[in-house]
């Protein structure tokens, strides 16, 4: 088993002591775990303050790109874990959440929370894709 921890450069600089991905390579598949994304454009500003969305928009862009550094698509994710602050938009963040998912979508979490670590986020997503070894 190898594991690699990686930050691609699409996407901000984690806030903190983590990596935006873990990457665990098995005799049989690929683990890719994505740390929760928040609404960071890449030079680490903050889109949309408080606007579900628009948010919902570049969180998935996040976790697209960190996916893709990664050798890995939304398709090869089996488990996606989301955490909202407040359920104003709910029905566009769906709509957007679901051009991205695959028709089969994976095993998924919704919590709603008080807040995030970083104030006028309204929604954290990470995920656990699988990609099985050629």
């Amino acid at each position: 088993m190898r594991t690699t921890r990686s930050n691609p450069d699409t996407v901000a600089p984690p806030i903190g002591a983590y990596s935006h991905a873990v990457r665990v390579e098995t005799e049989d598949a690929i683990w890719i775990h994505v740390s929760g994304q928040i609404a960071n454009d890449p030079d680490g500003t903050l889109v949309s303050p408080g606007d579900l969305p628009a948010q919902t928009e570049r969180v998935f862009e996040n976790v697209a790109s960190i996916l893709e550094a990664n050798r890995a698509t939304f398709a090869d994710v089996v488990k996606i874990q989301s955490y909202f602050t407040t359920f104003d938009g709910l029905d566009e963040s769906r709509e957007i959440r679901a051009r991205h998912l695959p028709s089969e979508p994976p095993a998924s979490t919704a919590v709603r929370v008080v807040a995030l670590v970083v104030p006028d986020a309204v929604l954290e997503v990470d995920v656990v894709a699988v990609v099985p070894r050629p």
